[in-house]
């Protein structure tokens, strides 16, 4: 019995070996991670730079200036799960911050210019691996800045879903419940809420 737990953890230590050794050899590439609010997003993206440390690379992940609703400098999930960051207020500001990297992180990428495409696409072609996470849509169930032009150009895309408040499925969208029209506002709880589809369009006809 004891070597046959033996063998098992020597197989179990075998595989986790070959799992980081992969993770070590990732080429260049776009990773998206997308959804709308409370669907996980800024978790995984934290997920994955953290197996990114864990097999021994270099990591920086930024994240917009603006963003200071639960910390100033660390990238925060709603969970409270937290990851050093480096705030900046241009995509520009990648790139020079950025040598000598080999896993590169930005989370709400909603918030920043267009030039993150090209950002994100001369690191992944330098052989930096780059990890995208941001909403997909605005309140108003539209397209949200650079991230339909991220989605394109990405190696992977993956799309988490919250779940509906109202019943229980998917979410499709964060719906705004408080009156303010602008497009950028950033919030918690109070201000969203994630919805499916159909409870969505429910929501908008009783305004």
């Amino acid at each position: 019995m004891t070597f046959g737990g033996d063998k098992r953890m020597l197989y179990l230590c075998n595989a986790m070996t070959d799992n980081l050794m992969g993770e070590a050899r990732r080429p260049g590439r776009i990773e998206v991670v997308c959804g709308s609010m409370f669907s996980g997003k800024t978790e995984e993206l934290i997920r994955r730079m953290r197996r990114a440390e864990f097999a021994k690379q270099k990591v920086e992940i930024f994240k917009p200036a603006i963003d200071t609703r639960y910390s100033e400098e660390d990238v925060v999930s709603h969970d409270q799960h937290a990851i050093p960051s480096t705030p900046i207020d241009s995509s520009a500001s990648i790139l020079l911050l950025s040598s000598d990297i080999d896993v590169v992180g930005i989370d709400e990428a909603q918030f920043f210019d267009m030039g993150i495409v090209d950002v994100c696409n001369e690191l992944a072609n330098r052989g930096v691996r780059v990890i995208v996470a941001g909403l997909d849509m605005d309140f108003r169930g539209v397209p949200f800045g650079p991230m339909p032009a991220l989605c394109a150009i990405a190696d992977d895309v993956t799309k988490v879903h919250a779940i509906c408040v109202k019943c229980g499925n998917l979410a499709y969208v964060s719906h705004r419940i408080v009156e303010d029209e602008r497009r950028v506002l950033l919030g918690e709880t109070q201000e969203y809420e994630p919805l499916c589809r159909e409870c969505y369009q429910k929501a908008i006809k009783e305004k």
